[in-house]
């Protein structure tokens, strides 16, 4: 749910708020399908805290409604590029750590990223990586270790490729040995003509997102582009099927809580984060969402089949190898987008 791409956004109520005549609230905004029910129940339970909590479906509408309803919502999740735009338009409070003890469990390596330096401004929540998910009786292992495959004629018409810009081209800056948040004109060029020459060699079969998976799953294509909580609700439900990051590198992304610097009820706010942090809330809310939890005292608590998953639970060395997108200024987006028209426009053979 951190990707996808709808135009449409959904503010909907997803829990009952009960007792709204109580003098506590929190109102939480958050992706669709993003945390397990019972857990607002709990803390509701346990603080006597009403959760107001609704949901969107892009951070692009989620920063929209954050500008336009100033002191709306105390606790929203973004993704970690979107953490860095809020933090430039000065639209977020610093986070007190003081008040969110249980964060001791947040794994070190998470800490003090790219988008937020020194966290002051976020907590890190779920996360996970951009990688191939392939099936392992149309391609070969040794393949998928490296981006070139998405280039590999070998796989010709059976690439199901990501219709993602950031995505997309980071992909092709990384397999060219440039960073996924290049602002070099030329490596950007480059990036592009691989991809224009992708699509007219007959390497893709579909542009898409969402629905690779189920594509895969169904023996649809050899081999897609897709988030690693994608990747694993497909491996489920195929045996066949397996997930690799190559060894270029790839996008680690995380979504972060964040209090708005205009929130009502902060203290509230930091008690929810602070829920959301200790290793049973955390355990219970990775079981039920399936992505990367960033929680060490969570993941003592995860069964064997999570701990041992290469999917949900990615090594250091993969995560070393890997870089968060970072907020683009408006006129390197600007190129990206034109460059990536490009890319759209061009004729499949």
């Amino acid at each position: 749910m951190k990707k996808l791409l709808c135009a449409i956004l959904a503010l909907c109520l997803l829990i009952p708020a009960t007792g709204m005549a109580a003098k506590e609230v929190v109102n939480v905004f958050n992706w669709e399908d993003y945390i397990d029910r019972s857990v607002i129940e709990q803390f509701e339970q346990e603080t006597g805290i009403t959760v107001n909590y609704m949901c969107f479906t892009t951070n692009e509408d989620m920063l929209v409604q954050v500008e336009a309803n100033p002191g709306a919502f105390d606790v929203v999740f973004p993704s970690e590029y979107c953490v860095e735009r809020l933090n430039g338009k000065g639209l977020l409070a610093e986070i007190n750590y003081d008040n969110i003890p249980n964060s001791k469990y947040l794994r070190e390596e998470l800490m003090n990223p790219s988008y937020d330096p020194e966290s002051k401004h976020s907590v890190p929540y779920m996360g996970g990586t951009l990688g191939i998910l392939y099936n392992t009786k149309m391609v070969d292992e040794a393949d998928v270790s490296t981006w070139g495959v998405l280039w590999n004629q070998k796989y010709a018409g059976q690439v199901l490729m990501m219709s993602s810009i950031r995505d997309a081209m980071g992909i092709a800056l990384r397999y060219q040995g440039y960073g996924m948040n290049s602002t070099d004109y030329t490596a950007l060029r480059a990036a592009a003509d691989l991809l224009i020459k992708q699509k007219q060699t007959g390497m893709v079969k579909a542009y898409g997102l969402d629905e690779f998976k189920d594509k895969m799953v169904a023996g649809e294509a050899a081999l897609a582009i897709v988030y690693s909580g994608d990747a694993q609700y497909a491996i489920n439900l195929n045996p066949d099927l397996a997930y690799s990051v190559p060894n270029e590198g790839s996008n680690v992304w995380m979504d972060c809580a964040v209090i708005p610097k205009a929130a009502r009820n902060i203290s509230n706010a930091e008690k929810f984060i602070d829920f959301l942090c200790r290793p049973d809330i955390a355990a219970k809310n990775c079981e039920e969402i399936g992505y990367v939890t960033p929680n060490t005292g969570a993941l003592e608590l995860m069964d064997e089949e999570y701990k041992n998953s290469y999917v949900m639970n990615p090594s250091e060395e993969v995560l070393a190898r890997c870089e968060y997108f970072n907020d683009l200024e408006p006129a390197w987006l600007n190129v990206y987008v034109t460059l990536w028209n490009e890319v759209t426009n061009a004729k499949a053979q």
